[in-house]
C-alpha cells in the first residue's frame, strides 16, 4: 500500500510553509509595494541570483548515470502536452470556452490567439524558478542536476524556441522573432550551466563555498517570494474553464503518463521523482512574456499561471506518494 513516511512528510511540510504559509504575506507585498520592487527583484535574479544558485548547486549534484534523460523526458512532455492540446481543441473541447475565446462563425473553434496561449500553457512550466526551490527542498542538492537539465536544455529551448515558432503562428500581429531569440542566446542562467560544469571540480576556499551556498539559498527563497508578488498582479478568473484544461495536461496527465513510462528505461527513486516534479510545474512566466509579444489571449494565460501556482499545492503530494519510494 503506497503511504507517506515521515522523513518524506518532513521536507514536504518545509516546503508548504514556503509556499503556501507565506503566499499571504507574499500577496499583500504585491499589492501594496511599488511595482519597480518586484521588476527589480527579477531582474536581480535573472542576471545574478539565478546564475550563481545554479554555479553553486551544480558542485554538489550528481551527474552521474543516466541524467541525459532529463532533457529528453523535458522534450517529450513538451510535445506530447502540445499534441493532446491540439486534439483537444479540434476534437470538441469549444464547448468548453468562454462566449469570448469563441470565432464568430463557429462556436466549436477557438480563435487562434486563443489557441496558442492554450498549447504554451499545456506545454511550458515554470521548472526554474519554481521546479528548482521544490526539487531541491524535497530532493536535496545530489539530484539537482537532473532538474537543471530539464529546465536548461527543455524547458528553456522549448518556451523560446518552439514556444515563439507557434506564437508567431497564432499570435494576432507578425513580429519579429529576434528580440526573443537573443533573449535566449544571452540567458544568463544557460551561461551559468556551462561555468557551473567547467568549475565542478575547481577547489574553493571553506568561506567562500559556504558564502555562495548561503547566497544561493537565498536567491531561492527569493523567486518563491516574487512569484507571490507577481501572482498578486496578475489574478485574473475570467477563463477558469479553459485554463482547468490546459493544467489538466499539464500538471496531471503528462506527468502521470510519462512519470510511469520512465521506470521502463531504468529511471526510479529519486531521479525519476525529480523528472516528474518537473513535469509537474505550473506554466511558466514565460509564457506570458510570449503572450504579450505576440498578442495571445493574455486572460487565458493569466489565469493559467494563478490557478496552476495555486493547484501545486494539491498535486505535489499526489507525485510523493506515486513516485518518492
Amino acid at each position: 500500500m503506497l503511504s507517506l513516511d515521515p522523513e518524506r512528510l518532513q521536507p514536504l511540510f518545509q516546503l508548504y510553509l514556503q509556499l503556501g504559509g507565506g503566499v499571504v504575506l507574499r500577496w499583500v507585498l504585491g499589492l501594496l509595494m511599488p511595482q519597480w520592487i518586484p521588476t527589480f527583484i527579477g531582474q536581480f535574479l535573472f542576471w545574478i541570483g539565478v546564475p550563481i544558485s545554479i554555479i553553486t548547486f551544480l558542485r554538489g549534484a550528481d551527474l552521474s548515470g543516466k541524467i541525459w534523460i532529463a532533457p529528453i523526458a523535458a522534450w517529450v512532455a513538451i510535445l506530447l502536452g502540445a499534441l493532446l492540446a491540439w486534439f483537444w481543441m479540434k476534437g470538441g473541447g469549444g464547448q468548453f470556452v468562454a462566449e469570448k475565446g469563441l470565432t464568430n462563425d463557429n462556436p466549436h473553434e477557438w480563435n487562434k490567439p486563443t489557441q496558442g496561449s492554450f498549447l504554451l500553457a499545456s506545454m511550458v512550466g515554470n521548472t526554474g524558478y519554481l521546479g528548482f526551490p521544490v526539487n531541491l527542498t524535497l530532493l536535496g542538492e545530489n539530484y539537482f542536476g537532473w532538474a537543471l537539465f530539464y529546465d536548461m536544455l527543455g524547458t528553456l529551448l522549448g518556451a523560446y524556441g518552439l514556444g515563439v515558432v507557434l506564437a508567431a503562428r497564432f499570435g494576432r500581429v507578425n513580429k519579429s522573432q529576434g528580440q526573443l531569440v537573443r533573449s535566449l542566446v544571452i540567458n544568463p542562467a544557460l551561461w551559468s550551466m556551462g561555468i557551473g560544469l567547467a568549475l565542478r571540480q575547481v577547489p574553493l576556499a571553506g568561506w567562500l563555498e559556504e558564502g555562495m551556498t548561503g547566497f544561493a539559498w537565498s536567491a531561492i527563497a527569493l523567486s518563491l517570494i516574487l512569484i507571490g508578488m507577481r501572482l498578486s498582479q496578475l489574478a485574473s478568473w475570467r477563463k477558469v474553464r479553459q485554463a482547468g484544461v490546459s493544467l489538466g495536461i499539464k500538471m496531471l496527465l503528462i506527468p502521470l503518463v510519462l512519470g510511469m513510462a520512465l521506470s521502463q528505461f531504468g529511471i526510479i527513486g529519486k531521479p525519476q521523482l525529480a523528472i516528474v516534479l518537473q513535469m509537474a510545474m505550473p506554466p511558466a512566466f514565460a509564457t506570458l512574456v510570449i503572450a504579450e509579444v505576440y498578442e495571445l489571449d493574455r486572460e487565458l494565460t493569466v489565469t493559467a499561471l494563478a490557478v496552476g501556482s495555486t493547484g501545486l499545492l494539491l498535486t505535489l503530494p499526489i507525485w510523493l506518494l506515486l513516485f518518492g519510494a
